[in-house]
């Protein structure tokens, strides 16, 4: 019997998410998958000199791009072929705590999962656990082929 609060419709794993990270955006800014459940991903991404604005805080873009990743890629985890893709129509995110270094990890979970549109929420937090930065990102579905 499958658990109905599963939406994955694609088989993954953990090391599956951070080979999507290689040769792009995430790997450039240090993403790394961490944890995976039935309607989540999670992943901790390094506040350094590559996600830090000149002020030596996170810049509020990593934050997006950490939001964005992670939306992105839990989207198109529910899709059930390689026929659809999930693709950003908005995002916007409110910066709450600034973050200096160590790391940020942020968990995206859904808010809708529908047949033409997506909405992911993703909170990111400090390593102490603080909330840093809350986004949501909406996905069309389209189709590729």
């Amino acid at each position: 019997m499958s658990d109905p609060s599963n939406v994955w419709r694609r088989s993954v794993d953990i090391a599956d998410l951070n080979r999507l990270m290689q040769g792009n955006m995430g790997e450039h800014l240090g993403i790394e998958v961490t944890g995976l459940g039935s309607d989540w991903i999670e992943a901790t991404m390094p506040v350094d000199d590559r996600t830090r604005q000149p002020m030596g805080l996170l810049h509020g873009g990593a934050s997006v791009v950490l939001a964005e990743t992670l939306g992105s890629v839990a989207a198109n985890l529910t899709l059930p072929d390689s026929s659809l893709a999930a693709v950003g129509l908005e995002i916007n995110a409110n910066h709450i705590r600034a973050v200096t270094g160590g790391h940020v990890v942020g968990r995206t979970e859904p808010l809708h999962v529908g047949r033409s549109t997506q909405v992911w929420q993703t909170h990111i937090r400090d390593d102490e656990g603080r909330l840093v930065c809350v986004s949501r990102l909406t996905v069309a579905i389209i189709s590729v082929m």
